[in-house]
């Protein structure tokens, strides 16, 4: 799940974590009262949640309340990304004097968290690698012993963090480990980090990416979740409890397991095809549970064919196929659907479908013994 600025930013002021004064617009009267709030002289910021909005015209410096205004009436409804434009945080200009990077994420290699520092920021972390290699460090912390005080000092002194800013950045670093860790993120940073011509360090922008497996434990974070951001199908799916992400593919994909969903797509890849979606209805999935996969795959108009193909250990294909059949009795199914039955039951499973095929004509369901033979045929009839 990742946060708007204007969110992060609201729970990093509560750890202590200093941020300029900003309120959150939904439409050109609220940006006005707000510009007049802060006397005029503020930034205009797409709240969408993408990358690179400055590049992408989504953030604006604006001198003046009229000028604020004038400029709110175009940015609201405008694409940014393919992302539209229906909130704005108004924020007080801060006179820059510099700017750093801090930021936490996973580090799945070394089993822990990646804190990264840079003393120089304001730009991808990945172009301040490049661009500036000495002003740049990391270590890795282990979760089960915390953030240390020395791997600190390391890393600002290995990012040639200028003395003055030391104490103060690593006090933030502080806090934005405890952010991390009491919500249980999987990213969080701040860039840029910045320090005014007086001095202050505050933090300009703000990141927080939350484990959605880890949101039954924070109800409070999930009440903030944007839906209007994703797609609308992953947003059914999470009410239905389904494992789904959307592609870009024609070949609608539903397996049981995250293995087999992905050595699935694996094989339409390596056929010539391309999924159209990664959808997972678990072990021990119920006819139920199936109808609900195949109407979600059935939404996208993208999608040609279906490959259904389930590996019965704890799921029984008989109940799959009774899934299949309540689909198909409810909704009209125009585009084939290449099954692929294996496992618990799945004598059972062949012989429901077999029947339903013949009492009802039915001409566009493909039964397959493996799942290559399958991959091979929803790809052919892809085409």
């Amino acid at each position: 799940m990742r946060m708007h600025e204007y969110q992060a930013k609201q729970i990093f002021k509560k750890y202590g974590i200093p941020i300029a004064r900003g309120e959150l617009a939904t439409n050109p009267d609220e940006v006005k009262e707000i510009a007049e709030k802060l006397g005029g002289k503020v930034v205009l910021k797409s709240q969408v949640l993408v990358g690179g909005r400055g590049k992408a015209g989504g953030i604006k410096k604006v001198d003046s309340v009229e000028e604020a205004v004038e400029l709110a009436k175009k940015m609201f409804g405008m694409e940014l990304k393919g992302h539209r434009v229906e909130k704005i945080y108004v924020e007080e200009q801060l006179d820059i004097e510099r700017e750093m990077y801090v930021g936490f994420t996973l580090d799945r290699a070394n089993k822990g968290f990646a804190l990264i520092v840079s003393s120089v920021g304001g730009m991808d972390i990945e172009e301040i690698a490049i661009k500036h290699p000495d002003k740049i460090a990391r270590v890795t912390v282990d979760p089960l012993f915390g953030l240390w005080d020395y791997q600190i000092r390391e890393v600002l002194y290995r990012s040639n963090m200028p003395k003055e800013y030391q104490k103060e950045v690593s006090r933030i670093i502080k806090a934005l480990y405890k952010v991390l860790i009491d919500h249980e993120a999987e990213l969080t940073e701040i860039n840029p980090l910045i320090v005014t011509k007086d001095g202050k360090i505050i933090a300009a922008d703000a990141r927080l990416n939350i484990d959605d497996n880890a949101l039954y434990r924070h109800p409070d974070l999930k009440d903030m979740k944007d839906y209007t951001e994703i797609d609308q199908s992953e947003r059914i799916a999470e009410e239905k409890g389904l494992n789904f992400v959307k592609l870009d593919g024609n070949i609608g994909v539903i397996a049981n397991g995250a293995g087999m969903s992905m050595s699935t797509m694996d094989l339409i890849y390596l056929e010539g095809g391309k999924p159209a979606n990664f959808c997972d209805v678990g072990g021990g999935a119920t006819s139920d549970v199936v109808k609900e996969a195949m109407n979600l795959v059935l939404m996208d108009k993208n999608v040609k064919v279906i490959f259904v193909n389930i590996f019965g250990g704890i799921t029984r294909c008989d109940e799959v196929a009774k899934g299949l059949i309540k689909t198909f009795s409810e909704v009209k199914v125009d585009i084939p659907i290449v099954l692929r039955l294996a496992g618990t039951n799945e004598e059972d499973g062949r012989r429901i479908i077999k029947e339903f095929i013949k009492e009802n004509n039915i001409k566009n369901i493909h039964i397959v013994e493996t799942m290559e033979e399958g991959a091979k045929k929803a790809v052919e009839l892809a085409r």
